[in-house]
């Protein structure tokens, strides 16, 4: 028996050898297995980390002061921006209003009213890029305009005057005095009796 015993002994330690040894390999692979491994580890994860930490706090006023300077760089263009589109708008309507008057000079003269011709004709197409109004084409449009619509020209081509209503003054309520200035003092003086009494 004890030859017996010897190999069940030895069978154990050889079954417990290839027991730990892949505890050992498991080890060395993974170091969580083992407490001091796993404390190695961590300790080295919390100086990385607090290497970390402390690039970060010296880079975050950095990255504070980029995005301001990000920020107002932004609202100087969004400012600019504005400004430029405001001035561009200005710059239109003042071209607008000197084509429109342009073309209310020229109308004038065959036109009854030459706001109508100013407000039919597309005041655009007479300014090229530089700003320079195109007077040849406004004259041309102005007398293809009047073709088609004759009813907007001056009834008798000339200026037109305020024609007088006789039915308004002294004539049309039949109060007509003389023009002989000694009758008109005669006829105050008497309304002036008349009332006094």
């Amino acid at each position: 028996m004890p030859e017996e015993t010897q190999t069940e002994q030895q069978v154990e330690t050889e079954s417990q050898e290839t027991e730990t040894a892949p505890e050992a390999e498991a080890t060395k692979a993974d170091p969580w297995a083992d407490p001091n491994a796993a404390r190695r580890e961590i300790e080295k994860l919390r100086k990385e980390a607090a290497k970390y930490r402390t690039k970060a706090s010296d880079l975050e006023p950095l990255a504070r002061e980029a995005q301001a300077l990000k920020d107002a760089q932004k609202s100087d263009a969004e400012r600019l921006q504005g400004q430029l589109t405001a001035a561009e708008e200005r710059a239109a309507k003042a071209v607008r209003t000197a084509v429109a008057s342009k073309v209310e000079a020229l109308a004038s003269a065959e036109f009854a009213d030459p706001e109508d011709a100013a407000g039919a004709l597309d005041l655009a197409a007479y300014v090229d890029d530089d700003g320079v109004i195109d007077t040849e084409g406004i004259k041309s449009d102005l007398a293809d305009l009047l073709k088609r619509k004759p009813h907007w020209g001056r009834p008798d081509g000339g200026p037109r005057s305020p024609r007088p209503d006789r039915t308004q003054g002294s004539s049309g309520n039949n109060n007509r005095t003389s023009n002989d200035p000694a009758a008109e003092f005669a006829a105050f003086m008497k309304q002036g009796l008349t009332r006094g009494r």
